[in-house]
């Protein structure tokens, strides 16, 4: 009888720790198609490696377009346009600009511009330098001269949007689109453009922000 009372008490045992195991399982948040990033203990916001993710896909799309292949040699200038956060959350598009940015130089296509960016110069000592033309204590000869500053041929901007849905009574799914455009900026004409979307499900009490 003891054996018997015991082999039960092993077997409820078990049985709640299973139970338990596929409460917890339930409440995590899992990514949406995408069988190489099933892992769980992820929130419904944007982290890092959906950054690297989205700029890893972008790039890879954008230097098999030829898109920047440059007709009679040379490289590209690209400026950065803007790149609108239209989800809940506060983020930095610069996570995701960077890591084009670094990727685009590293493939010898193309080069950056950070005297000329939509809402103000990225590098502001670009202009100041010039302003010391006639300053009496610098060396004329070591001030950039009047037109230097390279313009841009091409404009890298974009969006990233966030849609929200219900799954079901205990879920919901959040999206989102990663959409790039680069634009010949002496015609106005797309050369490239693409979207990457990264979906996630989860809980109806997680939060996205």
């Amino acid at each position: 009888m003891k054996k018997s009372f015991k082999f039960e008490l092993t077997a409820l045992a078990a049985i709640f720790a299973l139970a338990v195991f596929a409460g917890c399982a339930d409440k995590e948040v899992r990514y949406l198609g995408d069988a190489n990033r099933a892992e769980a203990g992820i929130t419904m916001g944007l982290d890092s490696g959906d950054f690297q993710k989205a700029a890893a896909d972008c790039v890879e799309s954008l230097l098999k377009s030829g898109a920047l292949d440059k007709r009679g040699g040379g490289r590209y200038v690209v400026a950065i346009d803007e790149v609108v956060n239209d989800t809940t959350l506060h983020i930095d598009t610069d996570l995701l600009i960077k890591k084009i940015r670094i990727a685009m130089l590293k493939s010898g296509k193309a080069v950056v511009t950070s005297a000329i960016k939509a809402g103000g110069a990225e590098s502001t000592l670009t202009h100041s330098v010039r302003e010391l033309r006639g300053d009496d204590e610098v060396a004329s000869s070591t001030v950039a001269n009047k037109g230097t500053i390279v313009a841009p041929n091409m404009g890298l901007g974009g969006k990233i949007i966030q849609v929200n849905s219900k799954a079901g009574k205990d879920k919901q799914i959040a999206e989102y689109y990663f959409q790039l455009t680069l634009t010949n900026l002496e015609t106005g004409l797309v050369f490239w453009e693409d979207e990457v979307v990264v979906g996630k499900m989860g809980p109806n009490d997680s939060v996205t922000w």
